[in-house]
């Protein structure tokens, strides 16, 4: 998760600065992101 984050906040930094080449990936790391916290709110819904 950290190491997701830290991605999209340089992805961020890279579109801000434009030297961003491939906008795929940032829409890419919104998503692993989103899905890191599916599963991890369906664990905690397991456990309750």
């Amino acid at each position: 998760m950290a190491e997701t984050r830290q991605e999209l906040f340089n992805l961020h930094f890279q579109t801000a600065t434009g030297v961003l080449e491939n906008s795929a990936r940032l829409r890419h790391a919104k998503r692993e992101i989103a899905r890191i916290l599916t599963v991890q709110n369906e664990r905690e819904r397991q456990i309750r």
